[in-house]
């Protein structure tokens, strides 16, 4: 049986740990240069015990260093700079002062050093501290940026979801009022059966689009079992008037697309041809793969835009902008939303999305 693959932990999960790791690894690489450099100038194997007393002092004094800096990052920009070339000075200086003490010592004993030598050591130990201040502070603020980026990308995941919610809390709630007023119709006329099936398909409806998070993608699939579902309450009100008809490919069925993306349509093609019409209108969906993508149709064979009374287009136009804002959060540029009146009479809106079969959740 085959152990499960943990998956490796990013170097700056624990933050105090790779501080040490990368404290003790420099410092570690600085005594060994130093060491090897002393060696191949003929110092000889004496050179390595200064060499070892410089680094150490190096060591402690970046430990201090870098409790100063943290502190500083919180501050103003200039007390930040002004402060840590203040600190790297006084360092490089205590650095220097203790580097060349250790050396007169072990290879001039009884001799004082000069400013010269002072001097000389105080340049490259600047050197070394400014360089681990350099890499201290870039890993501070990479990481601090790494961190706002991680927020950002959520708040902007939570506010897409939130964008993504009230455009399905938009959707159009007049089927809802009209499917009630014909149940309680129904009822007054005592036609009991038919207002429980109704009610029951009503019902149904209902509890797919709570059950469902406003957010989630279903398969093209599960969406035209829907709108069927839809099309059944409508059905009992408008009865032979509305024809609808479905004509989806077996290879674009599994695509997935925003729930609820295609009944606003449906509904504004009954509102606007099969509800004017007295011999009604048929209604079809059409799905094809193409390509890369899946093409979505809805059509009717109602009176088109033409016809419809300026009042009312404002209304289309609302749920038209409701899916083409949907379409954008959720595919961005790779999709396509076209609506056009046909040259004979009757509408038709066109979708066309990106075959994917995976489950996209927002963060």
């Amino acid at each position: 049986m085959a152990r499960p693959t943990r998956t490796p932990r990013p170097f700056f999960d624990d933050k105090n740990r790779a501080f040490w790791l990368i404290q003790s690894a420099g410092w570690a690489g600085y005594f060994v240069l130093r060491a090897l450099g002393g060696v191949a100038n003929n110092m000889g194997l004496l050179f390595v015990v200064p060499t070892a007393l410089a680094t150490a002092t190096g060591y402690s004094l970046t430990l201090l260093m870098g409790a100063s800096f943290r502190r500083l990052m919180t501050a103003k920009p200039f007390w930040t700079w002004t402060m840590s070339i203040l600190i790297l000075v006084v360092a490089s200086a205590a650095f220097s002062t203790i580097e060349v003490w250790a050396n007169a010592t072990f290879y001039h004993p009884g001799s004082r050093p000069e400013g010269a030598q002072f001097l000389g050591a105080i340049l490259l130990d600047f050197a070394v501290l400014g360089a681990w201040s350099a890499l201290y502070y870039a890993i501070n603020f990479f990481l601090k940026l790494q961190l706002q980026t991680g927020q950002l990308e959520r708040l902007e995941g939570q506010a897409s979801a939130a964008q993504l919610a009230m455009l399905r809390y938009q959707l159009n709630p007049h089927f809802l009022f009209n499917t009630l007023n014909s149940i309680s119709t129904l009822v007054l006329l005592k036609q009991t059966d038919r207002a429980n099936l109704m009610l029951s398909r009503l019902s149904g409806f209902l509890r797919y689009t709570l059950i469902n998070e406003p957010t989630a993608q279903v398969t093209l699939a599960q969406e035209v079992e829907t709108l069927k579902l839809y099309l059944e309450i409508e059905k009992m009100r408008f009865e032979d008037r509305l024809r609808p008809r479905f004509d989806i490919e077996a290879a674009a069925a599994g695509t997935r697309i925003p729930s609820l993306l295609l009944q606003p349509l449906v509904e504004n093609a009954i509102k606007y041809a099969v509800t004017p019409q007295e011999e009604g209108a048929e209604i079809a969906v059409v799905a094809r793969l193409v390509g890369d993508h899946v093409q979505i149709s809805v059509t009717d064979t109602g009176p088109g835009l033409n016809d419809i009374q300026p009042k009312t287009t404002s209304s289309t136009g609302v749920g038209h902008a409701n899916i083409r804002d949907r379409l954008v959060q959720a595919f961005g540029t790779r999709q396509r939303f076209d609506a056009q009146s046909g040259p004979a009479g009757g509408f038709a809106v066109t979708i066309e999305v990106p075959y994917e079969t995976e489950l996209k959740e927002l963060a």
